[in-house]
């Protein structure tokens, strides 16, 4: 696996590095070693999995919060998606920034989420589909979130969201 850091302390995006031969290849997908030798958390206590019909379906951005802050590990392996991590630490050098990869069955690269960081996607064709573990269980009362055209934040989106939820759409402005 080759981790690049990105815009966002923390954040990296994650590439496979497949040994092939005539019969296709094979490739690590996650390694608790290669994780935590990075100083990155690898305890994935649960994991998701997440398929929207429609493109132009946006997921997010979610956070939990407090001691039920997770880590997430995000891999499209349907379809492709724009992922993207918000940095909504106020100590991090990084604070109110994000960063955006497009993750696709065909690239199969994955974006590794820190804590205190809101995450949300994008789906860019038909059918994606999205799995992700995470550290935490997930924990309705320390969820939060933030909306996906919060102008705090400036997310380049690269195509208009049609589809969003009632609740990603009344998520408030975050706080100047």
């Amino acid at each position: 696996m080759r981790f690049t850091e990105t815009a966002v302390a923390g954040a990296f995006v994650v590439d496979l590095e497949p040994r092939g031969d005539e019969r296709g290849f094979f490739a690590r997908v996650w390694s608790r070693h290669a994780f935590e030798a990075r100083g990155l958390k690898a305890d994935f206590v649960e994991f998701n999995d997440s398929f929207s019909a429609h493109r132009g379906t946006l997921r997010g951005l979610h956070y939990q919060a407090g001691e039920a802050a997770e880590v997430k590990l995000a891999r499209c392996i349907r379809g492709s998606v724009f992922d993207v991590a918000v940095d909504l630490r106020p100590g991090s050098p990084t604070y109110r920034r994000w960063t955006g990869v497009t993750l696709s069955a065909d690239n199969r690269r994955m974006l590794y989420v820190p804590e205190g960081c809101a995450h949300g996607y994008l789906t860019l064709e038909d059918g994606a589909e999205v799995v992700y573990p995470v550290t935490h269980v997930y924990t309705p009362e320390a969820e939060g979130g933030i909306r996906w055209n919060d102008p705090a934040f400036g997310i380049e989106w690269p195509i208009a969201p049609e589809v969003i939820s009632p609740k990603d759409q009344a998520w408030p402005d975050f706080p100047a």
